[in-house]
């Protein structure tokens, strides 16, 4: 990449991602974990995007959302798919890329991979294979939605995904309850009356803040008692992915 005007004149340490564009065609054959938008494509990082197009492979969740970022940012690195379902075949595919010589990332649908999402299966293969991973940082929702939400940030816990099972999900909510820190939950739209009335079953009427679709043109955080919640969403049909703060 070339450099014009101010760019020239600016040192490494003020300016490191002209050290990072620098480096980049002497690296060794390693893993770049690249976060991407959560929703708004405008939220990439220049690095980001140089990394997408310097690799020789993308590992993406769905190439139909991938591409379109890749065609926003005229990006014409090979897309493979790696998601839940196929990470074991798919993986050893991707090491084998990998012996070749050859570098790979791995981005998620959204956000920062192996974040809730079965990157952190590849990453742990790749590792345990004597490669380098290297993570391109940018967007994640817990975070996101944390920094907003009006709960203490100090120290939180985050959880995930609750158990789907009725049971399993009614004890974890009694173990978060004794946290004693701000906790973190993803929730599906489908799902999310149902944990919100497991919720006041296990914790009682609290107040949560429930942030939908951040970054987003309907971005949302209803900042509210879970019974108002519950109320909501009987008769509003939940839309976008959820993050619950309590």
């Amino acid at each position: 990449m070339q450099y014009v005007g101010w760019l020239d004149s600016v040192d490494e340490v003020t300016f490191p991602y002209k050290l990072y564009t620098s480096t980049l065609k002497h690296s060794i054959i390693m893993l770049y974990v690249v976060s991407t938008p959560i929703g708004n494509l405008g939220d990439i990082t220049f690095r980001a995007i140089e990394v997408l197009k310097f690799v020789d492979l993308i590992a993406c969740e769905d190439t139909r959302k991938t591409r379109i970022l890749t065609q926003r940012y005229a990006i014409s690195t090979p897309l493979t798919s790696y998601y839940e379902y196929n990470k074991a075949a798919k993986g050893d595919f991707l090491l084998k890329v990998l012996k070749e010589g050859k570098k790979v990332a791995l981005v998620s649908d959204a956000g920062t991979p192996g974040i809730s999402d079965p990157g952190f299966s590849l990453i742990k293969s790749v590792l345990e294979a004597g490669f380098s991973v290297i993570s391109v940082p940018g967007p994640t929702a817990l975070i996101s939605a944390l920094s907003i939400s009006g709960f203490a940030t100090n120290k939180f816990f985050f959880e995930g995904f609750l158990p789907v099972k009725s049971g399993a999900r009614q004890k974890r909510l009694k173990e978060l309850k004794k946290m004693g820190c701000t906790v973190v939950v993803y929730e599906s739209p489908h799902r999310i009356l149902k944990t919100l009335e497991a919720m006041e079953q296990a914790l009682g009427n609290i107040k949560v803040a429930l942030a939908r679709e951040v970054t987003k043109k309907f971005e949302e955080v209803i900042r509210q008692d879970i019974a108002t919640l519950i109320a909501k969403f009987k008769t509003t049909k939940p839309k976008g992915e959820f993050v619950i703060i309590f």
